[in-house]
């Protein structure tokens, strides 16, 4: 009597796709561990950034000085997106969290703009060291004194940068500042800026950091309050 064939075995011809489905899941466990490992080190970079906070000693601060969320901005009075962020967001951003003492902010002179960018950094450096307060006038001054088109076109000039302070910072003394801008005074002051530009890296302006954070769209203002929260949220 013939013995009879084992039932349980594979037919002749027959696949297995045992093997497949494992090796799916191994590889589908590999790019999930791949994702896991990449945001690990995301965050972990995030929080680097977080630690490493420009030097602002020395630098124009505006609000109180022991606010728990530091805003750097890195401008140069040259450049057009940074008066469109002095006019749009940080009148905003001012109203609602540095005068209500949640932020200070501090200012960094850039000088990608060649001369002009370095002759109304010295003016401005200039009345910060006669008037710390004076300086946010002066601030807003020049960006709204650039011109709204012809971006490369002079316009920064010994006459203009005083012209500014008469109009606008009458308690500064003008002829100080004069002499004070033709021997370069705030020369040193410049040149930290100019440091702290190549120590972060700085290769556009406005470049905005809160905390450390480099923000990707300083425009973004919800963005920005997101962040400013968060950080307030990590002090409570």
């Amino acid at each position: 009597m013939k013995k009879k064939k084992n039932q349980k075995g594979h037919k002749k011809g027959q696949i297995s796709y045992k093997p497949l489905v494992i090796g799916t899941l191994i590889t589908l466990a590999l790019v999930v561990g791949i994702f896991v490992l990449a945001d690990m080190r995301n965050k972990e970079n995030l929080e680097a950034i977080r630690k490493e906070q420009p030097n602002i000693v020395n630098q124009p601060v505006l609000g109180k000085e022991d606010a728990p969320v530091t805003i750097v901005e890195f401008g140069d009075y040259k450049c057009p997106s940074c008066k469109a962020w002095s006019q749009k967001i940080f009148p905003q951003l001012k109203k609602d969290y540095i005068d209500t003492g949640k932020v200070k902010l501090a200012y960094i002179h850039v000088l990608f703009h060649g001369e002009e960018s370095t002759l109304s950094s010295l003016a401005a450096e200039s009345v910060f060291a006669q008037n710390p307060q004076a300086f946010w006038k002066y601030n807003k001054a020049l960006f709204d004194a650039q011109p709204n088109g012809n971006h490369d076109g002079l316009w920064v000039t010994q006459e203009k940068l005083l012209d500014l302070a008469k109009t606008h910072t009458p308690e500064i003394d003008l002829t100080k500042l004069e002499n004070d801008i033709k021997e370069k005074k705030a020369s040193n002051q410049v040149s930290v800026d100019a440091d702290l530009v190549q120590q972060f890296k700085v290769e556009q302006t406005p470049t905005i950091m809160i905390n450390g954070i480099e923000l990707d769209n300083p425009f973004d203002y919800e963005k920005v309050q997101s962040i400013i929260d968060k950080e307030l949220n990590k002090k409570k």
